[in-house]
């Protein structure tokens, strides 16, 4: 079975104190709940505040981003090297706000994915339709073009030591949430096409769900048989909803 994984996206909001804090809380509520992975995403600069604070905790930290480069004359970028020296072990590549906003493309998010696994952290590939591209009944089209570039450049092993995560433009921040059903049909297409390539890989393949997730909602979500837990924002930054949507992976297993 796919161990549960729950991971804040805490996003460009905090104060450092602020950040020591929520990690402080989340570190300490978490060591009741075993069997899911959690994982704290804070902005770059509380990076190393939120590693101490916490502390010997099972808690699993992540970053935002990443360069696709080593190192170099690359003002404001952060290599894989630093995310390593920090304590990360987790990067989101490709977030569905970095895609529309800074607009990233497919070959660049893929670039991005593979020097994190060559580097030896795990890539949170990210993907996602717009809501007129659902509308238009594009949403495997999409996805298909977000997944290509790396499988064209790793293969299918690259997802060995990787995770998916389906969040739906439409459904992040508006307070809109995809059906379970609505999940599970998309989470299950992911699936199939790494399938294509390898079904071992496939079936091991952590796939996440994220858009407006809750505590009310998550156990329904994570229901569903390939969802396997979830990329948390806005809730993620109250540590009682947090905690709660963990505790609802939990109960998936």
């Amino acid at each position: 079975m796919r161990k549960p994984i729950v991971a804040g996206n805490w996003k460009m909001h905090g104060t450092l104190e602020s950040a020591r804090s929520l990690a402080a809380e989340v570190a300490a509520a978490a060591g009741s709940t075993t069997g899911v992975e959690v994982v704290v995403i804070p902005p770059f600069v509380h990076l190393h505040a939120v590693r101490n604070a916490l502390g010997e905790s099972a808690v699993q930290l992540g970053a935002q981003d990443v360069s696709p480069r080593e190192e170099g004359a690359h003002t404001g970028e952060v290599s894989t090297r630093m995310l390593r020296d920090i304590g990360c072990r987790y990067v989101l590549c490709g977030h569905s706000e970095r895609r529309q906003y800074q607009a990233e493309s497919n070959e660049l998010v893929a670039q991005k994915f593979m020097a994190a696994r060559r580097a030896g952290l795990l890539p949170v590939l990210c993907v996602g339709e717009s809501f007129e591209e659902r509308e238009r009944g594009e949403t495997e089209q999409v996805l298909r073009a977000q997944l290509d570039p790396v499988l064209r450049l790793g293969g299918p092993a690259t997802f060995e030591k990787a995770l998916l995560a389906y969040e739906p433009r439409w459904a992040i921040g508006t307070g809109k949430t995809a059906s379970p059903e609505q999940a599970q049909d998309v989470h299950r297409f992911l699936r199939s096409e790494v399938a294509a390539f390898s079904a071992t890989i496939a079936d091991l393949l952590p796939v996440l769900y994220g858009g407006s997730v809750k505590a009310a909602n998550a156990a329904e979500l994570f229901s569903q048989p390939d969802v396997d837990g979830g990329l948390i924002g806005g809730a993620s930054l109250i540590a009682t909803e947090f905690m709660g949507i963990v505790a609802a992976a939990a109960g998936r297993t």
